[in-house]
């Protein structure tokens, strides 16, 4: 079909009350976990079915904790079930931008965490046998000229002062035989960072918690959270309650409003992913050696090739309050800007969804009371991090702290403005460097 793409609609949830995208329509058979009733004790309560929840409540099961899962829609229905599915390599930023941030001692451990991180999920997925089109290869793009040199530092810094020795810089005609386009000029890629179905490896993950001895309950907001005397009293939207000795705050974007604490540090943002219809033999003519790409844009554009030939592109955001309802009609124009190429495919689906950032973009993982931990604010970087930030919480209830501490060294100013105003002065600064993106 030629001109503006047909699709399905963008905007809901589907039957399983995840977002309606392709994800969904590829998701694994996994039991739905009944809402809580009443009232219940537990050793942990966490927050949050999504990556860091889940991986928490898995770690702290298999130590023989008893533990309690809240999930407000559906294990995974936050942003661990709907982004780009990207496994990347160290922290959301640079290691040069670490390093100054937390000396290269601490620069270095975090590197070896985030390493850690990578496989940590390729362990789960094999000890767990878990069904999610994991593939290697991560090609970042750069839209600009002058960034070229800057990446192919970067890539000898990682091998020179990190021994990470995977990461090979493209020249502009390296780049356009991997990617189907002109618009960049050259960049790296990482061998050893990859791409997998990010709502199977979470709905796996769920099933493997349940398997551990954790409760899950679905369908259950938590409301309120109340530290007195020997732990913490959560309340619910349907009135049930949780009293535990631990709360772990692990809802990311989605529990915006629950704590102050995290709020001034943490602030959800919608993104969004269209699906192209099957592109059969023209799939390798966009990304030849079947790799993930992020580019090098402030506002990144971020695509992969899907296990059934689809072209999953993820473009644009939103710093509005509340999802856009044309979807696919907010992001093709970015995918058409990349690939002109493809003005005559149909978008099959097109999401959007909550996600969370800081103002520095670093995580925001930090003990809030002796009894609250907190981990949040991935800023994109949520697939790698996500799953060994949950171990780290687990270990920290344990009374293993030097990990933990280490995450809480990293600085994470609070926006400006507080609560209120974080938003609007958020808009204005985000829009400054979206528009650099076009200069």
């Amino acid at each position: 079909m030629v001109g503006e793409a047909q699709s399905r609609p963008p905007a809901g949830l589907d039957p399983a009350g995840h977002a309606a995208s392709w994800y969904a329509a590829t998701a694994i058979a996994c039991p739905a976990f009944p809402p809580l009733a009443g009232e219940v004790k537990a050793d942990v309560c966490i927050l949050g079915g999504g990556y860091t929840g889940l991986s928490a409540a898995l770690h702290l099961a298999e130590a023989g904790f008893d533990v309690v899962v809240l999930e407000a829609s559906r294990v995974g229905s936050g942003a661990s079930g709907r982004n780009g599915g990207q496994l990347h390599s160290g922290q959301r930023h640079g290691q040069d931008v670490i390093e100054k941030a937390v000396g290269l001692d601490d620069a270095k451990k975090l590197w070896d965490l985030a390493e850690e991180g990578k496989a940590l999920v390729h362990g789960l997925i094999a000890r767990h046998g878990m069904a999610c089109d994991l593939k290697s290869g991560l090609i970042h793009a750069d839209h600009k000229p002058h960034f070229v040199k800057e990446s192919h530092d970067y890539a000898r810094l990682l091998r020179e002062r990190y021994g990470y020795d995977a990461v090979d810089p493209l020249t502009r005609e390296e780049i356009r035989a991997l990617v189907g386009t002109d618009a960049y000029h050259g960049g790296v890629i990482d061998r050893k960072a990859g791409h997998l179905h990010p709502l199977n490896f979470a709905l796996s993950l769920a099933k493997a918690v349940a398997g551990a001895g954790a409760r899950i309950f679905e369908g259950t907001r938590a409301v309120g959270v109340k530290e007195e005397g020997a732990g913490v009293t959560v309340t619910t939207a349907g009135g049930a309650v949780v009293r535990a000795g631990f709360l772990l705050e692990c809802g990311n974007g989605l529990m915006d409003g629950l704590d102050r604490r995290v709020d001034t540090h943490v602030m959800p943002i919608c993104n969004y992913i269209i699906a192209t219809e099957p592109l059969g033999a023209r799939a390798r003519e966009i990304i030849a050696n079947d790799a993930a790409v992020a580019d090098s844009r402030f506002v990144i554009n971020y695509f992969r090739l899907s296990g059934d030939g689809r072209l999953l592109f993820g473009g644009g955001e939103s710093y509005r309050r509340g999802l856009r309802t044309d979807v696919a009609g907010f992001v093709r124009p970015y995918m058409l800007r990349i690939f002109p190429q493809l003005q005559d495919v149909r978008i099959d689906y097109a999401w959007g969804g909550v996600l969370a950032i800081t103002l520095n973009r670093m995580p925001f993982v930090r003990r809030l009371s002796d009894k609250v931990l907190v981990s949040a604010g991935y800023s994109g970087q949520g697939v790698a991090l996500a799953p060994l930030f949950g171990k780290i919480l687990a270990e920290a209830v344990k009374g293993q702290l030097e990990r933990f501490d280490l995450l809480q060294r990293l600085p994470v100013p609070p926006f400006p403005g507080g609560r209120l105003m974080r938003y609007p002065l958020l808009v204005a600064g985000l829009s400054y460097y979206a528009m650099r993106d076009r200069l």
